[in-house]
């Protein structure tokens, strides 16, 4: 009897090593496609005159844009144990797109060359941090709390600097919001990783976590990318 649960204890250790990796791998594909469809979205609508005066001479598609985009993150990840693998994805490709139509404006403001730039830059940071957030023995879940207050608060200055309109308050937070998201992708890292290290299978519903990781990762490149173009981007 010993040996059998032993025999089964080891099993379910092996188990759960192979869809381990196989579940990080799937965080970092959806992750890599959600970016190329939104950089591919995001030029082809900047060298798309009539799409773009759609979006940005009208203030209704403009703001129906942004809250779409809210209620895509906020919907999957309330619904996720109710939704389909499928469904959940192909929200995230459309958030994705979404993401790209808005932020096509970079490709009218900025240089190309600035705009590449600043995309290794934000690969490079994003990469070392994310490996640290994996390879730390330090529990940075107490950090993590820190940096969601201080996100808080830096979308409520944010706000109100959308009223006070100061060039120079904007880019005090742009070095905030920064700081924020860098510490962010490292904490995000190390919780995907304790998330999926208990999952015992690639099962649908382990996926659905691999998901929201790759949405969590997505969303502080993305965030930390529109940052690093703000304090280091040339304008055109």
């Amino acid at each position: 009897m010993i040996n059998e649960v032993e025999g089964y204890g080891r099993s379910r250790e092996y188990e759960v090593s192979l869809a381990f990796p196989k579940l990080m791998r799937k965080v970092y594909v959806w992750m890599t496609l959600a970016l190329v469809l939104t950089g591919f979205t995001a030029y082809e609508v900047a060298h798309s005159p009539n799409i773009l005066q759609l979006i940005f001479s009208n203030q209704f598609v403009m703001w129906g844009l942004v809250i779409a985009e809210l209620a895509i993150v906020i919907g999957v990840t309330a619904a996720i144990n109710r939704i389909s693998l499928t469904t959940a994805t192909l929200l995230f490709a459309l958030y994705s797109i979404i993401n790209g139509a808005l932020f096509s404006s970079i490709f009218l403001v900025y240089t190309m060359s600035s705009i590449a730039k600043v995309f290794f830059i934000t690969a490079g940071t994003f990469g070392a941090m994310a490996f640290i957030g994996y390879t730390t023995k330090t529990d940075l879940t107490s950090m993590g709390k820190y940096l969601m207050m201080a996100l808080i608060g830096l979308i409520i200055a944010t706000v109100v600097n959308i009223f006070l309109k100061s060039s120079g308050f904007e880019y005090v937070l742009s070095y905030i919001g920064l700081a924020i998201f860098i510490g962010l992708t490292a904490y995000d890292s190390q919780k995907i990783k304790e998330m999926l290290m208990v999952q015992p299978d690639v099962s649908e519903g382990a996926q659905k976590v691999a998901l929201l990781g790759a949405l969590s990762l997505y969303l502080d490149f993305i965030n930390m990318f529109i940052y690093l173009l703000r304090i280091f981007g040339n304008r055109e």
